[in-house]
């Protein structure tokens, strides 16, 4: 029975190295994702992984490039506005899948092909909406300063659904003395703790705020 199982078992490679560590990422934090965990979760020796992997910054080149294989790519064609605004909101939801992915997705020397085609989809579509080459560049900048910055905050919130948020802002304002902090009352009381309240409009918000003052610089036929 053993013999069988073992034969069984589905070959060790790159892609499974990978997404044991993605995986591990996910519950514990980068950290988490050490070459024994990973072989650990794989079921092999640690040394095993070396043949399908160069090292632990391998692995995390691909865990990035994991990770911008889920961001839905921009249109190569259309409105910029909107194709920018389309790969935010996807960006936002894999970053938010992904915590830990958030301070590393610009940091690799060896970006993978996922990378690169994300980049360079991007780029595609803020050029073929009028955007030269400087100010396309300024434009994504600005976005995923913007979305990384936003997703940090929000990652360090103390709430992640409505209920908490409730249970959390009620028991900051019920703590607070009458009247020391009209502001903050006023904030909850009128916008924050109000039934319609969703935290994922201020991100749209900032995001319409960015492309509606960004400009393309070129003319169209000539972009």
């Amino acid at each position: 029975m053993a013999g069988r199982s073992r034969s069984k078992r589905e070959p060790l490679s790159r892609e499974r190295v990978v997404a044991a560590a993605v995986a591990l990422a996910d519950e514990k934090g980068e950290t988490g994702a050490s070459m024994r965990a990973i072989a650990g979760r794989l079921g092999v020796e640690a040394m095993s992984l070396y043949n399908h992997v160069a090292g632990r910054e391998d692995i995390l080149d691909g865990m990035v490039d994991a990770v911008f294989a889920t961001i839905a790519l921009p249109a190569p064609s259309g409105d910029w506005k909107t194709a920018m605004r389309d790969r935010a909101v996807s960006a936002r939801a894999s970053l938010r899948r992904h915590p830990w992915a958030v301070g590393l997705l610009d940091s690799r020397t060896q970006p993978g092909p996922a990378t690169l085609r994300h980049h360079d989809a991007v780029l595609g579509a803020l050029r073929a909406g009028g955007f030269s080459v400087v100010m396309a560049a300024h434009a994504f900048s600005l976005i995923d300063s913007y979305l990384y910055g936003f997703v940090l905050q929000e990652l360090s919130m103390p709430f992640s659904d409505r209920s908490e948020l409730d249970e959390v802002a009620g028991g900051i304002r019920d703590a607070m003395p009458a009247d020391a902090y009209p502001h903050l009352t006023e904030l909850m009381a009128d916008y924050a703790l109000r039934p319609d309240y969703d935290y994922t409009e201020e991100f749209d918000f900032g995001l319409t705020l960015i492309l509606d003052a960004l400009r393309p610089d070129l003319p169209q036929d000539t972009a």
